[in-house]
């Protein structure tokens, strides 16, 4: 694991080991201006081959704010219908990694997962500005998609994941 780090100035040089301070160092009062700098694992995987007749969906939250998975978040997946309408298929709740790989293969189309931040974060006893993120993608037969999310108090992110 490779611990996340801490820099003073947002407008300063590269990071080197040397000037950095561990997350796990109390920070106090309004030191605002720190910069925080992630570095992600990277893990390889083998290529699965999907049924051709359905597309299949994952997803993974994490609580960037904490580090840490977003674990027991609820989210709901929904079909948009002709008319425009969104159709709910399924809920799920995510495991203690933050992941949901139980989703039921579907077909080509729009989807939309809604995560229901604010149970999350009430949870944790912590205000949230988005009470809920809804992520809307398309989706086409024989591929998988993995749909994650980057949550924080104050701001979400997306991305098609593999």
């Amino acid at each position: 694991a490779v611990p996340l780090l801490l820099k003073k100035s947002p407008s300063s040089p590269p990071l080197t080991m040397e000037d950095t301070t561990p997350l796990s160092s109390t920070i106090t009062g309004p030191q605002i201006p720190y910069r925080r700098v992630s570095i992600l694992s990277c893990h390889a995987t083998t290529e699965a081959k999907h049924d051709q007749n359905t597309a299949t969906i994952s997803s993974h939250v994490l609580d960037t704010a904490l580090g840490t998975p977003g674990k027991g978040l609820n989210m709901t997946l929904y079909q948009k219908q002709e008319d425009g309408s969104y159709a709910k298929l399924s809920s799920h709740v995510t495991n203690s990694d933050g992941r949901v790989k139980d989703f039921k293969p579907i077909g080509a189309g729009i989807y939309m997962i809604t995560f229901d931040t604010d149970g999350y974060y009430k949870a944790q006893n912590t205000e949230c500005f988005y009470p809920e993120c809804s992520i809307v993608f398309r989706t086409k037969l024989g591929e998988h998609y993995h749909v994650p999310l980057l949550l924080s108090p104050f701001g979400y992110t997306t991305y098609r994941g593999s």
